[in-house]
């Protein structure tokens, strides 16, 4: 195979080849990698090839190798993603606001399809939330209670792609919903609002109204975009 490629690395052709397996269902999340010497009989390539292949797979977040344990596909990515989206957000000088409309893209949507999937254990959770908010909490309890909030709609959606989308840039949203309140809450009836609007999305999901979920998702987060700097 390697004296044949012209074009492109052997170690990249590697790389295509596991990613085949993990297409066809070959290899799943937290499966172990054969053997380096079975990677070099199967797939005709030498030891170094699969070492280099292997390195960069764990460099992208694929493969995690385990000390004495061999290589395994990895179990969840969401980390992976935070790091670079991170940077980008630096480089390209995003603002609050480009954050808040990611969000609003995925969250809309992600409230309707909750409403056809939460079930009650899900919205007593929610409603427990929204007691401790109005329970004037402190300003980091606030801050975890409303990221709390709306990781319980992304994982009610039933959606694991869009749920882990919205975690990946969690560090971001950590960050966002910060800062965020520490602006809205420089006229004290802006709490007030954002408490209710909370629970107009925790009605919305008890009434399993998908429609009224997501039109009350949406007003939640136009709420907070008219309060933040541009």
């Amino acid at each position: 195979m390697e004296s044949g490629l012209k074009n492109k690395k052997v170690y990249e052709t590697v790389i295509d080849q596991i990613k085949g397996m993990i297409i066809s269902g070959e290899l799943r999340k937290g499966d172990r990698l054969p053997p380096e010497r079975d990677l070099v009989d199967t797939l005709h390539v030498s030891r170094t090839s699969i070492r280099e292949a292997l390195r960069a797979l764990q460099i992208i977040g694929l493969v995690e190798c385990r000390q004495g344990g061999g290589n395994f596909i990895r179990e969840s990515f969401e980390d992976n993603l935070i790091e670079p989206l991170s940077l980008v957000f630096v480089l390209q000088n995003s603002r609050n606001l480009e954050l808040l409309e990611l969000r609003k893209s995925i969250e809309v949507q992600m409230a309707a399809l909750a409403a056809g999937k939460i079930g009650d254990t899900e919205l007593n959770e929610l409603e427990g939330i929204i007691r401790r908010m109005k329970e004037d909490p402190t300003e980091a309890e606030s801050v975890r209670l409303d990221a709390d909030f709306h990781y319980l709609i992304a994982r009610s959606s039933g959606n694991r792609l869009m749920e882990s989308i919205l975690r990946a840039v969690s560090s971001l949203m950590d960050t966002f919903i910060k800062e965020t309140r520490e602006e809205l809450l420089v006229n004290p009836d802006n709490n007030e609002t954002l408490v209710e609007t909370h629970e107009d999305i925790a009605v919305a999901l008890r009434a399993r109204d998908p429609l009224k979920a997501a039109n009350a998702m949406e007003r939640h987060l136009d709420f907070v975009a008219r309060n933040i700097r541009r």
